[in-house]
């Protein structure tokens, strides 16, 4: 019996593409295979022939083409022999749906047969159910095989079909090939094998089959052998690709880090510079006025002495200068004997910057890669496919910056050029780093602070020589005090910064708000260009949220799937897009109003005139409270507001000069209006995810840290963390604080917590 099945092989060529010709996209004609083994339709092949060349259109080889064109190329009898197959499945002439008979017409003379029940795979011919039973009784054909239509047109019977199938020649139509030419390396047939290739060794081609496969299977497996090594190789191809990404992100990423970190470095000698700038001038100032003051005395003294004896000598009578001669001489002797003012003045020291000669060089560079070639090693496994061995890899990028482990700058010889020093720890003998009092205390002084040499000349100059602390990587101790029994804080580790400044903007930014808006990124509202501008916490710029027309935004809030926003006396809400959903009144009184999203992300509250006013998604007043209850009513005034998780409200009280927190119903949880203030007005306020408070004291260029409670523990931020002008701050992810500059720029710093 018959198996109903054919091979995977047979039946997934015969169902996918490898019948289609990959430049028409149709079934293959006449299909002609180049020496890559490419096939294609022979006039497919025809149109891509430019100059006797065809490059084949998959593996872009050029091939030469024969002299007689592109019909020498050698046919695909394999391909022809698949093409029977699908064509006899669906050849014949159809009557009501079926195939008709191949011998009716032949038979009986009828100009068409009856319908087909079944097929003759020798003939390859439809025979309806009489002529299939007639084909079994002629000699010619009884020892055909005549199998059922229906199982045929189905696939059962093609491996069969393929084993009776014959190639045709082409030269000599009905005969089939049989014999192959050895010399000549071609298909003949019974007539080809009588001329010319009559004196030629000839093989059945059963025989040639048999003979020629083993070399064919030689070759295939050393193809085999080949494409094992060639998947190894692209393995470790793509792991060396890999690696080289990987390695590239670690470079980048320790670039950014010494460049954050020469940037921390520059902006804490930037202010130490300063802050001993400012102390030499008013040293000097001081020194100065005093020496003025005593000038001023004793130029009056000569004045008034000269004046009484010019008066003496023109007005007074013999006798009477006579008499007064010897006192009036005795004193413009004194007059004239400490009249060397001038030599007592102190050297004038001017302030001079004194760089490191690379910064002056344009060309200088502080920062480069080297690379390390890397040989990669593959070892053969136990199956002979050669499998990849380990690779050892080493560090292929190396980013060397002068400023990575030589932060510390210094004068160095009589010109005061300044090098770049092995940052390590120093003792004052080895002259390490030390404080601007130190500095100051270790100069020698004369009077009013100035240097006084024996000999020298006075208008002798000289140099100002300031010394520099050195930054480390880790994060430092905020300066400031930490109070007793408030165990550890949170530290600050600078993360990046950038500016806001976009092409579009007209003016310098003046940013007035900012919140959380979607994962790791930031809302901005530049009041001063009239937009709400959106950045990841990488600095990278993610266009804007649009607002209406004229509005200015002052506080910002985002809420679920909307932004809530301040603009002049109104309260409005819009869609990311920019659609306002709907827009409040609020009180005229106020100059600005401070926005803030509750931590359900449903309600927005808004400070108005001392009161704090909660507004729900559809625009509708939820709840309206005065922190402190009515008794405060007029008394305060909430410049900047924020919320924590738990679910308070934290303010910056400008008529009360404090920290307020109040729970949801105003009720007061702790105020803080301390000497930690200085005076200040509170500025802008944060919550992380603990409930420590971060309050901006834009007067001291810092920012404080209060507990929950609103009680004090010592500085988080400080001018030494680059902090100058600070404006508006706010938390994101609770782990983030981002702090804006009056500049525009951006500083981001993660809050480690002191258990992690």
């Amino acid at each position: 019996m018959v198996s109903q099945g054919s091979s995977p092989s047979l039946l997934e060529a015969l169902s996918s593409d490898f019948l289609a010709c990959k430049i028409c996209l149709e079934q293959l004609q006449m299909p002609k295979t180049l020496p890559c083994l490419h096939t294609y339709c022979q006039d497919c092949l025809a149109q891509l022939v430019e100059g006797g060349h065809v490059r084949c259109p998959e593996c872009r080889e050029t091939v030469p083409v024969p002299p007689t064109g592109v019909a020498a190329f050698k046919t695909n009898f394999f391909v022809n022999g698949l093409l029977d197959l699908v064509k006899a499945r669906g050849s014949g002439d159809l009557r009501m749906g079926k195939p008709a008979c191949a011998l009716c017409p032949l038979v009986g003379g009828t100009s068409a047969g009856g319908p087909a029940t079944a097929r003759c795979l020798d003939c390859a011919d439809d025979l309806c159910q009489a002529c299939a039973d007639g084909h079994r009784c002629t000699r010619q054909t009884h020892t055909h095989r005549v199998v059922d239509l229906v199982g045929y047109r189905a696939g059962w019977y093609d491996e069969e079909a393929r084993e009776r199938q014959a190639a045709q020649c082409p030269q000599h139509p009905g005969e089939a090939l049989r014999f192959l030419c050895q010399p000549c390396s071609q298909l003949l047939c019974r007539e080809c094998r009588l001329d010319p290739h009559l004196d030629h060794p000839c093989l059945p081609l059963a025989e040639a089959v048999q003979a020629r496969r083993p070399g064919l299977e030689e070759l295939l497996a050393g193809v085999d052998s080949n494409l094992a090594e060639l998947e190894a190789a692209r393995r470790v191809e793509k792991e060396t690709l890999v690696q080289l990404r990987e390695q590239a992100a670690q470079v980048g990423t320790h670039v950014e880090e010494v460049t954050e970190r020469v940037l921390r470095d520059l902006l804490a000698q930037k202010q130490e510079v300063l802050g001993l700038l400012r102390a030499h001038v008013e040293a000097v100032e001081k020194a100065v006025r005093e020496r003025l003051v005593e000038l001023e005395g004793r130029e009056q003294v000569a004045k008034e002495a000269a004046a009484f004896a010019r008066r003496v000598l023109s007005l007074g009578r013999e006798a009477e200068i006579l008499s007064l001669e010897g006192a009036i001489a005795q004193r413009l002797r004194q007059l004239q004997g400490s009249g060397h003012w001038t030599s007592g003045q102190a050297p004038f020291v001017q302030p001079q910057l004194e760089l490191h000669p690379g910064l002056l060089d344009r060309d200088c560079r502080l920062l480069w890669l080297s690379f390390e070639e890397q040989q990669p090693q593959i070892d053969s496994g136990k199956d002979g496919t050669g499998a990849r061995g380990d690779i050892e890899t080493q560090r292929q990028t190396e980013c060397v910056a002068k400023a990575e482990g030589q932060s510390r700058v210094q004068p160095q010889g009589r010109d005061g050029a300044q090098t770049l020093k092995e940052d390590k720890p120093q003792t004052p003998q080895e002259g390490g780093t030390q404080t601007p009092e130190e500095d100051r205390a270790q100069t020698p002084q004369g009077e009013g602070g100035a240097q006084n040499q024996k000999g020298g000349r006075s208008d002798k100059k000289r140099k100002f020589k300031g010394r520099f602390k050195s930054i480390s990587r880790e994060p430092s101790p905020a300066p400031g005090p930490i109070l007793e029994g408030s165990g550890p804080l949170p530290k600050p580790i600078f993360s990046c910064s950038f500016p806001t400044r976009m092409p579009g903007d007209r003016c310098s930014p003046r940013i007035t708000g900012l919140c959380p808006f979607g994962p790791r990124e930031i809302l901005v509202a530049d009041e001063q260009n009239r937009v709400l501008k959106r950045f990841s916490l990488n600095g990278d710029y993610r266009g804007t949220v649009p607002v209406p027309e004229g509005c200015s935004p002052c506080s910002v809030a985002a809420l679920q799937g909307a932004v809530a926003f301040s603009a002049g006396a109104r309260l409005y809400l819009i869609s990311h897009d920019g659609e306002v959903r709907w827009r409040r009144a609020l009180s005229h009184s106020q100059a600005s109003h401070a926005v803030a999203a509750l931590p359900s992300g449903d309600r927005v509250a808004v400070s108005v005139a001392g009161h704090v006013e909660v507004y729900n998604m559809e625009g509708s007043l939820a709840t309206r409270f005065i922190p402190g209850g009515r008794a405060n009513r007029g008394l305060r005034a909430l410049v900047f507001l924020t919320t924590s998780p738990q679910g308070n409200f934290v303010g910056s009280d400008w008529q009360q000069n404090s920290v307020v927190v109040c729970d949801g119903l105003g009720q007061v949880i702790g105020e803080y209006r301390g000497p930690g203030l200085h005076g200040c007005q509170p500025g802008s306020v944060s919550v992380d995810k603990k409930g420590y408070i971060f309050l901006t004291l834009r007067e001291l260029n810092k920012v404080v840290i209060l507990d929950p409670e609103g009680s004090l523990l010592g500085d988080f931020l400080t001018a030494y963390h680059g902090l100058e002008k600070p404006r508006v701050t706010t938390m994101v992810d609770g782990r983030y604080l981002v702090v804006s500059l009056s500049n525009g720029t951006i500083h981001i710093f993660r809050i480690r917590s002191p258990d992690s």
